[in-house]
C-alpha cells in the first residue's frame, strides 16, 4: 500500500474522533445505578485505534483480493456472523452471510435505510428536498421504469448499432492492437449519453468522458477538500459537468413545452416531466446531480464488467469457444444487415452465465451500507439507531458454504435454479435491488456478440495487475491483439 493511500486513509477517518467522543460522553451519563444486565449486548469486535480504525488492514485486503480473509478471520475470532468494526471514519457492524443479506434486504425503511460515504454529497449536491431519502426512493422507482425489460427493449438495436460501428472502423483501418478500457470508455459513454441525456453529439460525449473519470476518482478519494486533493478535483469536474447538463435542461425544457408525452424516451425527458410522491416537479438541480450519478454508476460497472469478461475469455478458451458457438448460431440466423433484438439476447443463455461468473469473482465495487433507523435485535445482538451497517459481496461470493471450489471460474454454478437466494448479490435485493441489472445484461451482451463473432483476442500483458479500488480493472487497461476470424 503507497504512501498516498495511506495517508488518504488516515485523513479519511478524521470524523471518528467525534465519533468516539459522543460515545464517551454517553457512557458517562448513563445512570451509575444500570446494572450489566441492562446493558444492550453488541455485536463482538473492536473498532481498533479511534482516527484509524481497521481501515488499513481492510482497504490493503480489499486491494490485494484478499476482502473474504479480512471477514473469515473475524468470524473465526468472534465467533459470530455479525462483527462490529471501524470503517470510513464511522462505528460500524460488518453482515456477512446470506441470512444477513436477507435480514438488510427484507428490512429496508423498516429498520434500515440506505447510506452514502461522505464524499458522496460534495460531489453530487442536491437541494434540501433532493436530498430526502424518499425523494431518492421516487426517483429510483423512474428508473426502473426506464430500465426495465420493456423500457431497454427500444435500445437494443441502438447499442448494437454503436458497437457495430466502433468495430468496423477497427476493421476498416486493419486494426490489431486495441486497449479495452479505452475501446469500451468510447462505446459505453455513446450508448449511456444517449439513454439517459438523449444525446447523440460525438464532441459532447468526449468531453463527457473525460470529465467523468475525474468524477469517478473523487467517490472513493479522501474527504478532504482541499486544492489539489482528488475530492477537490471531483468536485470541480462534477461542477463543469452541471453546467453542461443545465444548459441541455433548459433547452430541453422548452423542446418539452406542452408536450406531456414526448417522443423522446430519454431519462432527462422523463425525468423532467415526472413528479414526486406529493404532485411536484423534480428540481433542475436534483435532476442533475442523480443524471451524473446515474451516468457515473452505469458506465463504471458496466465497463468493469466487460474488462473482466474479456480478461476471463483470453485466459479461458475452452469458455470463449461456448460463448462463440451460441453466439455464431444466433448470427448465422440472420442477415448481415440485421439488429439484434431482445429474442436474441434470451437465447444468450450460457454467455450470460459467464457474464454472471464474471460478476461473482470480480463484482464491480465492495457491496453496500444501510444506516439503522430504530434500534433493533440481531443474531442476538443490539444494533442501535444511527450505526452503519455493511454487506459485503465477498461474504457470499467468496464463501464456499454457497459456492463450492469458489476460486474456480465455473459458469455452470448458473444452470438451473442457479445459487440459492441471497448468495449471489452483485446488484443488491430487496427494493434497492439495483435498476440498472437489465441495462448490464443488455450492453454487456450485445458488446460480446459482436466482439466474439469477429475475433478471438490474446492479452499482451499475460499478467497485468488488477486494481480493485474503487472497481476492479486490468492497471495497464487491459491492452489485446485482435486476431479476425475471417482475415
Amino acid at each position: 500500500m503507497g504512501l498516498s493511500t495511506i495517508f488518504f486513509l488516515l485523513l479519511s477517518l478524521i470524523p471518528a474522533v467525534y465519533f468516539c467522543l459522543d460515545k464517551l460522553l454517553i457512557r458517562k451519563s448513563s445512570s451509575p445505578n444500570e446494572t450489566k444486565a441492562q446493558k444492550p449486548k453488541l455485536p463482538p469486535g473492536r473498532t481498533g485505534w479511534p482516527l484509524i480504525g481497521e481501515n488499513l488492514e481492510y482497504f490493503s485486503k480489499l486491494q490485494q483480493g484478499l476482502a473474504y480473509k479480512f471477514l473469515t478471520e473475524r468470524l473465526k475470532k468472534y465467533s459470530s456472523n455479525v462483527f462490529m468494526t471501524s470503517l470510513l471514519g464511522e462505528s460500524m457492524v460488518i453482515f456477512s452471510n446470506a441470512e444477513g443479506n436477507k435480514f438488510l434486504f427484507s428490512n429496508e425503511k423498516k429498520l434500515v435505510q440506505l447510506w452514502w460515504p461522505s464524499t458522496t454529497s460534495k460531489i453530487f449536491p442536491k437541494s434540501n428536498d433532493g436530498s430526502n431519502i424518499q425523494h431518492w426512493f421516487a426517483i429510483h422507482k423512474i428508473l426502473h421504469l426506464v430500465l426495465k425489460a420493456d423500457g431497454l427493449r427500444e435500445y437494443v438495436g441502438i447499442m448494437d448499432a454503436v458497437v457495430k460501428e466502433l468495430l468496423q472502423t477497427y476493421s476498416k483501418n486493419n486494426t490489431k492492437q486495441v486497449n479495452v478500457d479505452e475501446m469500451t470508455k468510447r462505446h459505453l459513454l455513446t450508448i449511456s449519453s444517449n439513454i439517459f441525456l438523449g444525446i447523440n453529439d460525438a464532441e459532447k460525449i468526449e468531453t463527457l468522458g473525460n470529465r467523468m473519470r475525474g468524477v469517478e476518482s473523487g467517490v472513493h478519494s479522501m474527504p478532504i477538500n482541499f486544492p489539489g486533493t482528488t475530492l477537490n478535483r471531483a468536485i470541480k469536474a462534477s461542477k463543469l459537468i452541471h453546467n453542461d447538463l443545465n444548459a441541455i435542461i433548459r433547452q430541453r425544457r422548452i423542446d418539452l413545452s406542452g408536450h406531456p408525452s414526448p417522443s423522446r424516451k430519454d431519462l432527462m425527458s422523463i425525468l423532467l416531466l415526472a413528479k414526486d410522491d406529493n404532485g411536484k416537479f423534480f428540481l433542475d438541480e436534483d435532476i442533475n446531480s442523480h443524471l451524473i450519478g446515474f451516468l457515473m454508476a452505469s458506465y463504471t460497472t458496466t465497463q468493469s464488467t466487460i474488462l473482466s469478461t474479456m480478461m476471463y475469455l483470453a485466459e479461458l478458451p475452452e469458455v470463449y469457444n461456448s460463448v462463440l458457438t451460441e453466439q455464431q448460431a444466433i448470427a448465422d440466423g440472420k442477415e448481415p444487415n440485421d439488429m439484434l433484438t431482445w429474442e436474441d439476447l434470451q437465447k444468450m443463455k450460457y454467455s450470460w452465465n459467464v457474464v454472471c461468473e464474471v460478476l461473482r469473482i470480480s463484482t464491480p465495487g465492495i457491496g453496500g451500507f444501510r444506516e439503522a433507523i430504530t434500534d433493533f435485535t440481531y443474531e442476538g445482538y443490539t444494533i442501535r439507531k444511527g450505526l452503519k451497517i455493511h454487506w459485503t459481496f465477498d461474504g457470499t461470493h467468496r464463501n464456499p458454504k454457497y459456492f463450492h471450489d469458489p476460486e474456480k471460474f465455473d459458469p455452470s454454478r448458473f444452470e438451473g435454479e442457479g445459487p440459492a437466494p441471497y448468495t449471489y448479490v452483485p446488484f443488491g435485493g430487496g427494493p434497492r435491488m439495483c435498476p440498472g441489472n437489465e441495462y448490464v445484461r443488455v450492453a454487456v451482451l450485445t458488446f460480446l456478440h459482436n466482439m466474439v463473432i469477429r475475433y478471438r483476442w490474446e492479452k499482451l500483458i499475460p499478467n497485468e495487475k488488477i486494481i480493485r479500488i474503487p472497481v476492479p480493472r486490468p492497471a495497464q487497461g487491459l491492452p489485446i491483439l485482435l486476431h479476425s476470424h475471417n482475415p
